[in-house]
């Protein structure tokens, strides 16, 4: 057990949970402003090794591992991420308007099944504030992708328009884009994830993208919730559209075979549930989608990756990359060199 493990994540963990990410946040931020700091934590928790190359969408991922959406909503330190060892990393959700998210508290722990409950609710600073700030980041070698969606008082007959602006505003300064539909925290956005206003929001955005002098990879992120059916359509609509790829999963709304007492679960409510709960569902969420695309479309596997070996059987069973969020929660900063390593 690491020194966070045993002594750090205690302390953190009787804080509220919100406060300390924004505490880590402004704590990594402090350190890696700091050139001799910086070092020794590229040092002690990077993983240089050429083997784990990876080349996609004409892109160069140095490692497969990624910082899944939701953990630096606002690109605050797109260009310091790397000092702790991911490959990439995927900014937002961005909405096109800042908003303050759902009302606190609003994330939750569950350390008894090593999960995260959230139901944020796209709180962020708008994609301006993104834009500029992403403008005057230097991220070196690491791949970055934004993660878009709509605001929560834009209808969804409009929904389009918000993602196009993000979009647009964001388009030459980020490598890929993610279309978040499949969040559980925005009302009625997972119905976005229907066949005929998928395509339609899909379709607009490719149409868009194909007319840019450098077309950006579109990726769409998807629930752990939806059956077979819903699943196919999916898969017909990334062939109609000729997305680049799709990401399994997102949070899941199921709280089954939590050992967390279910007196404890309902008077935390609603919210996506993430963490190792989790990951057998986006394991065969994963596995579904490379045998119904024959393993032609590029997957990105993220939900309930809590050590290598989670993330090595995803890589096997079809993901081209890797994302972590409440296994770099659990796991502290030396996470993804212990998964780098193992794989």
């Amino acid at each position: 057990m690491s020194l966070y493990q045993s002594i750090i994540r205690p302390l953190l963990f009787n804080m509220d949970p919100e406060k300390v990410h924004h505490l880590s946040m402004s704590g990594l931020a402090l350190s890696t402003g700091i050139p001799g700091v910086r070092d020794i934590m590229a040092s002690a928790w990077s993983h240089a090794d050429s083997s784990l190359e990876k080349k996609l969408w004409g892109l160069t991922f140095k490692n497969p591992v990624g910082l899944a959406a939701g953990f630096d909503k606002d690109g605050l330190l797109a260009d310091k991420w790397k000092y702790l060892g991911f490959g990439f990393v995927e900014v937002g959700t961005v909405t096109p308007r800042p908003q303050a998210g759902n009302p606190k508290t609003r994330l939750f722990r569950l350390p008894e099944d090593q999960a995260i409950i959230n139901r944020m609710g796209f709180n962020n600073q708008g994609v301006e504030a993104m834009a500029r700030r992403l403008e005057r980041s230097s991220r070196g070698d690491v791949v970055l992708g934004a993660n878009i969606g709509k605001n929560k008082v834009t209808p969804n007959e409009q929904a389009v328009d918000d993602y196009v602006i993000c979009f647009n505003r964001l388009h030459d300064l980020v490598d890929y884009f993610v279309v978040n539909v499949s969040s559980p925290n925005t009302p009625g956005l997972r119905s976005l994830q229907e066949r005929e206003p998928l395509t339609r929001l899909l379709g607009t955005l490719q149409e868009l993208n194909q007319s840019k002098a450098t077309p950006r990879p579109l990726l769409l992120k998807i629930a752990p919730d939806l059956n077979e059916s819903q699943l196919d359509d999916i898969v017909a609509v990334a062939g109609d559209t000729q997305l680049s790829g799709l990401i399994a999963t997102n949070t899941t709304i199921s709280r089954e075979g939590l050992s967390t007492p279910i007196e404890r679960i309902e008077s935390i409510g609603a919210g996506g549930l993430s963490g190792k709960p989790l990951t057998q569902a986006s394991q065969d969420v994963l596995k579904y989608l490379y045998q119904q695309t024959d393993g032609k479309l590029p997957l990105v596997g993220v939900g309930g990756i809590m050590d290598g070996q989670d993330a090595k059987n995803r890589l096997e069973a079809g993901a081209s990359l890797v994302q972590v969020y409440t296994g770099f929660v659990y796991g502290g900063p030396g996470f993804v060199k212990s998964i780098l390593q193992h794989l």
